[in-house]
């Protein structure tokens, strides 16, 4: 449900400011759409809900972009429908790597090398994990490693599922970062994370 214009541009103005009141309202009156629109595409709750975080997250960083004149969801379902397709190119690369990896495994008859890079590999991401907080390590071992939910991570770590997938969303950005500055492919990476 869409606010009157005139609620929507005061709520706007206050958002666009900075505060934290205007975004909660935001968030609480848009979340459950936005998070709706990801899962009808996606099909997976975690996915989603990690679309959502990154759809308000982008919304807030850019709060000073927003038109006050016009209603604010529009801007999530851009922000949203974008992130949609991008989880979806991600997919599309992993299976295509999935792929290669199979094809490369057929050919490669040098079990040596292969071990050394996995080795290396494994050196690299968890030397970048050992960069990030603290907590973010914790949250991000549990979410990839041991494959928790939000919920779980929550109970084990005492902190909120807000929490959980702020930390995720940040850690998960931060890594990225890391990895394309080094060439490193990051959903291969990812890929070795999750099942290595």
């Amino acid at each position: 449900m869409f606010l009157k214009p005139a609620a929507d541009a005061e709520l706007l103005k206050r958002f666009r400011n900075g505060d934290e009141k205007a975004f909660k309202q935001v968030y609480d009156d848009h979340h459950f759409k936005v998070y709706q629109y990801a899962y009808s595409y996606l099909k997976n709750r975690e996915q989603s809900e990690e679309v959502v975080q990154e759809t308000f997250l982008n919304i807030w960083v850019n709060r000073g972009k927003l038109n006050e004149e016009m209603p604010v969801a529009p801007y999530l379902f851009s922000i949203c429908k974008r992130l949609v397709l991008d989880a979806f190119r991600k997919a599309a690369s992993i299976n295509a790597l999935k792929t290669n990896l199979k094809v490369s495994n057929m050919e490669a008859d040098n079990h040596t090398e292969e071990v050394i890079m996995l080795q290396d590999l494994k050196r690299f991401s968890e030397d970048a994990i050992a960069e990030l907080p603290k907590q973010q390590q914790m949250v991000f071992k549990l979410s990839r490693s041991e494959d928790l939910s939000y919920e779980e991570i929550a109970a084990h770590l005492n902190i909120s599922k807000n929490t959980v997938r702020n930390h995720l969303v940040v850690a998960l950005r931060t890594l990225r970062a890391q990895f394309e500055s080094q060439g490193i492919f990051y959903t291969a990476l990812m890929i070795f994370i999750k099942y290595f």
